[in-house]
């Protein structure tokens, strides 16, 4: 089993994205999917710098995806993700079905993302004939789903499973941040560069309740699966997500790569750098905000 670093979802600033991947070079991932995969308008990189981006990665030994764009809502969108399916130097993580057909059509292997929402093992039969080599299950899938829908799943398919991030949870049309600052969405004046982890949300009563990012809603915990290994490795999973975020990303890296060699406590040194609680919820087939260390009736 091994760690990939998944799609930057947050909208920060070219210097601060430069500096993230020169340091993400030296980290123990596997592989780092690269590119714009929430929102068109976030475009302090353009296309031609995440694939320099992707070639400086790849000289320093990692296998380089990148990821399309979940919602495609203009003729720019499909001709940048044209660009990106025809580019050829490296896979291509499709986060909608367009982008399944124009790399099937390319004949070009693929990762399915967790966008795709793939809830069966006839979808994924769908999916591996149509050249997905590598897939990821939606995020509020649980363990005992999962390990039915692995029970008939293609034999050549890996399993990838977002394991660490606040979790995407919709996307829509409409800017929530843009709306929280009275902003229509064509004028925004990207106010997601302010929340480099999100805008976080909070109910009447100051709990926790969501967060923000553009137009992708997301959970206001942290998705953890550090403390799950052994049933991971169970069912054959190939590679752990890792989401990134704002801080202390390497320290996140370091802590499931020491899970992984087996060293104890893990799970309580990932709490001190999370950008929110701990929730894990939905891989038990509870509530999303749940954890595991809670008491449940």
């Amino acid at each position: 089993m091994n760690l990939s670093l998944g799609p930057l979802l947050y909208y920060w600033s070219r210097d601060d994205v430069l500096a993230f991947y020169d340091e993400a070079k030296n980290w123990a991932v596997a592989r780092v999917y690269l590119g714009e995969s929430v929102c068109s308008r976030r475009h302090l990189l353009r296309l031609s710098d995440w694939l320099a981006l992707a070639e400086q990665l790849a000289a320093a030994g990692k296998e380089v995806v990148l990821s399309s764009q979940t919602l495609i809502e203009s003729e720019s969108d499909l001709k940048t993700l044209r660009r990106i399916v025809g580019d050829g130097r490296f896979r291509v993580e499709a986060n909608e079905w367009g982008a399944v057909r124009l790399l099937s059509e390319a004949g070009v292997p693929f990762v399915a993302g967790p966008t795709l929402n793939v809830y069966n093992h006839e979808t994924l039969d769908v999916l591996a004939g149509l050249g997905a080599q590598r897939w990821l299950p939606p995020v509020e899938m649980s363990r005992a789903t999962l390990a039915a829908l692995l029970e008939r799943a293609p034999a050549a398919i890996e399993t990838e499973v977002f394991a660490y991030g606040k979790l995407p949870l919709a996307y829509s049309a409409r800017c929530f941040t843009a709306r929280h600052y009275n902003l229509p969405k064509d004028d925004c004046q990207f106010r997601c560069l302010d929340h480099p982890d999100g805008l976080a949300l909070a109910t009447r009563e100051g709990a926790p309740f969501l967060t923000l990012n553009g137009i992708q809603t997301q959970s206001a915990g942290v998705y953890s699966l550090i403390g799950e290994l052994p049933a991971l490795r169970e069912l054959d999973v190939a590679s752990l997500r890792l989401s990134p975020q704002s801080r202390h990303m390497v320290r996140v890296v370091e802590t499931f790569q020491a899970a992984l060699a087996g060293e104890t406590g893990a799970a309580e040194k990932l709490v001190r750098v999370m950008p929110g609680p701990a929730v894990d919820g939905y891989w038990h087939g509870r509530a999303g905000l749940e954890h595991s260390t809670e008491k449940h009736a």
